[in-house]
């Protein structure tokens, strides 16, 4: 990002690694829509000269002095959000807000990210994970904010056994969320969107109904599906800052709505008095970013180990080559029908 609205390629330092840290070179790389909003919405402000990029696998090429648990030539996930696990935070059970609020995601908004040919890892021993001999590099660059990021959106969406669920928005992490909805037992499972090549694998992670947009407000279809009870839980992984609302339209009193979407415009996200009960309607609102960190990789990477998940299914456009990174980018900026997710695999 060289600035808001432009991207570019510039020459920097390389990083050097502190004693707990460690120093990668990426080895898959995948943009995300979340680097759209930071460039072309600047939904973090002006920033010059950054590194986009915060989903990759890379090898080590050289670790701090404390790291115990990796080596270079180690090929590892990395996720993209690296908290500071010695934070009073990270003690306190929020480990992504590490030293302040999202401080936990550090790639392309605190420091330069992953599209380089090597970056830096804060806290390697606590924010790395070993990359399970045979796995695919396409299906591992998708544990690290795709599935994490959807997965997260339904745990927190409080889903019990057999219950209903709307999923709003099916890109990646809409369709990673569907799938986390699906492990965690949900019942009858709406899936809000209209790319075909979206809603067919929505169908395949385990949607029981789509609700496509253009057909009508998605409010009055569900509400209309439901015989205008709604459902026990929204998980929003798409839209605009009117989305929310929609959300607490259609939730149950009592239910829940998780939020994992970026919103990358608008001051302020508006709910609806009437259908919040005047703010006494117990429907639990949500928001986070994911945990990050090794242990969630780890288990990530089992959940595809043991065929509870397929993210690699989501990878529409693979390329190769370092100079593709920039024509995936802008893949993820136009949205072609066919699209869901770009992956780049470099050099080894």
């Amino acid at each position: 990002m060289l600035e808001i609205g432009k991207v570019g390629w510039i020459d920097t330092e390389r990083p050097s690694a502190g004693p707990y840290d460690a120093i990668v070179r990426p080895i898959a790389v995948a943009p995300c829509t979340s680097d759209i909003h930071t460039v072309w919405e600047g939904a973090l402000g002006d920033r010059k000269n950054m590194v986009l990029g915060h989903e990759a696998v890379g090898v080590i090429e050289e670790i701090g002095s404390e790291v115990k648990d990796f080596k270079p030539g180690d090929r590892v996930i990395v996720p993209a959000i690296t908290p500071d696990w010695r934070s009073m935070e990270a003690q306190d059970g929020m480990p992504m807000h590490s030293n302040g609020m999202l401080s936990g995601w550090k790639f392309s908004n605190f420091k330069s990210g992953v599209f380089a040919e090597c970056f830096h890892v804060n806290d390697a021993d606590m924010n790395l994970a070993l990359l399970p001999k045979g796995m695919p590099l396409e299906q591992a660059v998708m544990l690290s904010d795709m599935a994490t990021t959807g997965i997260q959106g339904a745990e927190m969406a409080k889903i019990k056994t057999g219950s209903t669920v709307a999923v709003i928005g099916i890109g990646p992490v809409g369709l990673m969320a569907v799938a986390g909805a699906t492990i965690l037992g949900a019942g009858r499972l709406f899936a809000v969107g209209s790319r075909k090549v979206c809603v067919d694998l929505a169908l395949e992670y385990g949607a029981s109904d789509i609700i496509d947009y253009r057909n009508g407000g998605l409010v009055e279809q569900i509400l209309e599906k439901t015989n205008g009870k709604g459902v026990d839980s929204v998980i929003i992984a798409g839209g605009d800052e009117n989305t929310i609302s929609d959300a607490v339209k259609i939730v149950k009193p009592g239910g829940t709505v998780s939020n994992v979407n970026y919103y990358g415009t608008g001051d302020t996200l508006p709910i609806p008095r009437i259908e919040w009960g005047s703010g006494m309607s117990h429907k639990d609102i949500r928001g986070g970013l994911t945990t990050g960190g090794r242990l969630r990789m780890e288990r990530m990477a089992d959940l595809c180990t043991y065929g509870r998940i397929k993210p690699e299914k989501m990878v529409t456009h693979l390329f190769e080559g370092f100079d593709k990174i920039e024509e995936a980018l802008m893949l993820m900026k136009e949205k072609p029908r066919d699209l869901i997710k770009p992956v780049v695999l470099l050099e080894e």
